[in-house]
């Protein structure tokens, strides 16, 4: 089968998505990423017009919250309109069979439904959840079931996902003949499978998902990663203290200059902070001498010599912190972050900081909470062997299988299966 990918063009995205073509590639499947200028060795097509999203990250790297969630949505839903109009001819063009679509590349869905072809819902991301029963994850709230909290989470996230359509995803839709409302839109996620890279240990309690929603695990893969120089031999073997705010979010100098100084003020670790591409080493200012600062780092392997890692929470450093059983310092700064840093503080693999009340101080006493409370370190261990027990890629990659060879090979009936209930009737 000849399967196409879709999802954002930034790092977070594209590692764990191709991490999931890749291990189909390997089982005999040709795959190809639409829209997408890199895909870590594997083939791909640009999209028709400038990478908006890529070029706007910069400006996205220094914001946070609310203003940094409305930037990416508008530059998103301008990115779906593209594809509303070119997908038609790029599946013609590639003989694409079935796609694979990141639900953060919000509304894309309905391009699909128009040409007719099968896909499956990836959450590369946190999944959004749109019936209220758990916060969104732009909302750092505790997961409660009382009437006022369901009924504050669905109004939230019924506000929140304005953000993520414009009137041309609403004029596209009603071309399409559909009458749902776009406020509530569950209905656009795939009813072959929706997959998540989360493990259901680590996520809230949720009796309310759809019965073709499957959590995996991680999508670890290594083969796709760049080789980064890393000066090795500066390693002491005093606890190594891990710092990352992702590549999307790392435009702040004072927020590296925050956390470092903070860090500092435990003499007995060393600090390696990967500060991403958007800044110069030497902006972040003096450090302790044992201090390792790069743009750039091999997180993966430094994870396994860390005691702590400080992240943006992430979901794919969370995880991968897990992986190695890494307890997490986490610092969100905006989208789905907070709902991340909100599942570590209930299952105690790590401590949280708001990013508004971000000190070196605040910084420096959790810091020494998790370093000195064996409670995180043995909750982020036992994660550790849930992951190792498991195969994300593999388990996705028998769903994807499974969902896909469910239907025949003809173009009809994997569109009578792949569109059904997303219409409401006039």
């Amino acid at each position: 089968m000849k399967i196409g990918c879709i999802c954002p063009n930034l790092p977070g995205h594209i590692n764990p998505m191709t991490g999931l073509a890749r291990h189909l590639q390997e089982r005999g499947h040709e795959v190809v990423f639409l829209y997408s200028s890199s895909a870590n060795g594997l083939p791909c097509i640009p999209g028709d017009k400038h990478d908006d999203m890529n070029a706007n990250r910069p400006e996205i790297s220094k914001l946070e919250g609310n203003e940094a969630l409305a930037l990416y949505c508008s530059i998103a839903a301008k990115e779906t309109e593209a594809i509303f109009k070119s997908l038609p001819r790029l599946l013609d063009k590639t003989g694409v069979e079935a796609l694979l679509l990141d639900p953060i590349q919000f509304f894309v869905e309905l391009a699909a439904m128009k040409s007719r072809i099968p896909y499956i819902t990836v959450a590369n991301a946190l999944y959004i959840d749109f019936s209220g029963y758990t916060p969104a994850g732009i909302f750092g709230w505790p997961h409660e079931t009382t009437p006022e909290a369901l009924t504050r989470n669905l109004e939230a996230i019924t506000q929140a996902v304005r953000f993520c359509y414009n009137e041309g995803t609403k004029s596209y839709a009603k071309e399409l003949g559909f009458k749902t409302d776009l406020d509530h839109p569950s209905w656009v996620f795939s009813e072959l499978a929706y997959i998540t890279q989360l493990p259901k240990e680590f996520d809230f309690e949720h009796p309310l998902l759809p019965p073709q929603f499957h959590y995996t695990g991680p999508f670890r893969d290594a083969k796709g990663r760049p080789n980064v120089d890393f000066p090795w031999d500066r390693l002491t073997g005093e606890p190594l203290i891990y710092v990352s705010m992702g590549t999307v979010m790392n435009g702040r100098a004072d927020v590296f200059r925050t956390i470092a100084a903070g860090v500092a003020k435990h003499k007995e670790t060393q600090l390696v902070l990967s500060i991403g591409d958007r800044l110069n080493p030497k902006e972040i200012g003096p450090v302790p001498s044992n201090a390792i600062v790069v743009n750039h780092a091999p997180q993966l392997e430094l994870l396994k010599r860390s005691s702590v890692c400080i992240t943006h929470a992430g979901l794919n450093t969370v995880l991968e912190s897990l992986a190695e059983g890494v307890p997490q310092l986490a610092i969100p700064v905006t989208f789905e972050q907070p709902g991340i840093a909100a599942r570590i503080a209930a299952k105690k693999t790590g401590v949280t900081l708001s990013f508004a009340d971000l000190t070196s101080e605040r910084v420096s006493t959790l810091l020494d909470e998790v370093l000195n409370s064996s409670t995180y370190r043995e909750n982020a261990r036992k994660f550790q062997k849930i992951i190792g027990q498991r195969n994300g890629l593999s388990m996705a990659a028998d769903i994807v299988e499974r969902a896909f060879g469910a239907i025949t090979k003809s173009t009809d009936a994997y569109a009578d299966e792949a569109g059904r209930g997303h219409e409401s009737p006039a």
